[in-house]
């Protein structure tokens, strides 16, 4: 009889639970949320770090043993820790110093060695996209000086194409092709893009939004008013690289004090504790359902993107 093992962490990435929040949210329509943080990594970035590792491997941008080396506000960093330690890649990760400390210490713990970037013009627990281009230029100084491949997560199209072949076409078979609305906030853009194209390849009508801070809402075409928010690894104060704008018909800012809120009801109305992005994802879902633009018994999906244990 032949063992029904997983050979890898690799294999351990994608095919998470749809979960329905019916504590926080009983009506109008339903809040379906996408359990990305139960990945070997904690979160969505699992998916698009594999992708692009996989692929750079194959093309050869990636040559067997080279490190690897790339910018990161904690969650892509830990995904390509589970994809370099199954691959035997050594890993190399800048991030701003602004991230919360648990994100560094989960990183080493992963294998990876972190270089901490001092913050430009943002504040602890607070990272702007000034900060993160100060971060991502250490990071294509080290891969130049190493000799090894950077990931470029911004522009990498892989991580829009994994979303589109894996977490889009779950979240339609786990919901039976019952999606009216997909609800995401936006970092590199990948998630939000890829699953938007997978769900309105099967219903053009999805309404897609995305997920923005109040006064830092540049996909919205608003001025950035406040570029200090919570959401690590989210909304940097410009448009990502791939951004698509036909893919979102509306933008829904969300509050500081909403997300804390949210945050807390998710822990301890649901048992879910995750983070700040998650959070914000839930809210704006939760006026999305109750704005009366949807149907009164529409399926509206938003990712929970990462574990609350690293803040």
């Amino acid at each position: 009889m032949s063992l029904k093992v997983t050979l890898s962490a690799l294999d351990l990435i994608g095919r998470t639970p749809l979960i329905a929040l019916d504590r926080i949210h009983n009506g109008p329509g339903r809040l379906l949320a996408k359990a990305e943080f139960m990945q070997p990594g904690g979160s969505v970035k699992d998916r698009a770090a594999r992708a692009i590792v996989l692929a750079a491997r194959e093309d050869g941008r990636l040559a067997p043993g080279a490190s690897v080396v790339e910018m990161t506000s904690g969650n892509m960093g830990a995904g390509l820790a589970v994809a370099c330690a199954a691959l035997g890649h050594p890993l190399v990760v800048t991030m701003s110093a602004g991230n919360s400390p648990q994100r560094a210490r989960m990183l080493e713990a992963l294998g990876a060695e972190v270089v901490l970037v001092p913050q430009v013009d943002g504040a602890p627990g607070q990272v702007t996209g000034a900060d993160v281009n100060a971060a991502a230029d250490a990071a294509q100084r080290i891969a130049t000086e190493r000799r090894g491949y950077y990931v470029d997560q911004f522009h990498a199209s892989e991580g829009v194409q994994a979303h589109r072949e894996t977490t889009g076409p779950e979240i339609w078979e786990q919901s039976s092709g019952r999606v009216d609305a997909w609800v995401a906030a936006v970092g590199t853009g990948a998630t939000f893009l890829g699953v938007a194209a997978a769900l309105r390849e099967r219903n053009p009508r999805v309404i897609c939004a995305a997920v923005e801070p109040e006064g830092c809402q540049p996909l919205a075409g608003l001025p950035i008013t406040r570029h200090r928010h919570l959401i690590q690894g989210t909304s940097y104060g410009s448009v990502p690289p791939h951004w698509i704008g036909s893919q979102m018909d509306l933008s829904i800012p969300v509050t500081d004090e909403e997300v804390e809120r949210w945050r807390r009801l998710l822990a301890t109305k649901e048992g879910l504790h995750v983070g700040y992005s998650a959070a914000a994802n839930v809210c704006a879902t939760v006026a999305l359902l109750s704005s009366g633009r949807l149907a009164a018994d529409a399926n509206a999906v938003t990712v929970l993107c990462d574990t609350g244990m690293k803040y």
